[in-house]
């Protein structure tokens, strides 16, 4: 499959919440992107798309694995890729800690367009 949506940078949304999952892919394609959603982080690994991803937007807090318990496998796979969290958690300490394990940013919903867009800009330079 050829076209416009193979040539644009291909951003992966996991999050068990289906809002997020119907609004952020229309956001992301306005900027310009490509844009894959999944439910859980099982069934993002299961799919195609985990060597073709450039950045995960991705939740914190999800049945099964979690996005931190996905972060680390993708670690153990050798893997790397840029994560930005999302969370409705509001327990702030989580955010330094996310970083501090490689996370380019951790946003707390709800968050402005403006901030996911500049975290997929940090996230896609290069190092």
């Amino acid at each position: 499959m050829n076209g416009p949506e193979n040539e644009r940078p291909l951003l992966v949304i996991i999050d068990d919440d289906e809002s997020v999952r119907e609004s952020l892919p229309d956001l992301l394609r306005e900027f310009g992107y490509a844009v894959r959603a999944f439910a859980s982080a099982e069934e993002f690994l299961a799919s195609q798309h985990v060597d073709e991803a450039k950045c995960l937007i991705l939740d914190i807090a999800m049945p099964g694995m979690s996005g931190p318990d996905l972060q680390l496998e993708l670690r153990r796979r050798e893997t790397e890729l840029p994560i930005i969290y999302i969370t409705a958690q509001t327990d702030e300490t989580i955010r330094p800690r996310l970083l501090a394990g490689g996370a380019v940013e951790c946003l707390f919903k709800p968050f402005s367009d403006t901030a996911l867009l500049e975290a997929i800009n940090a996230a896609r330079r290069p190092n």
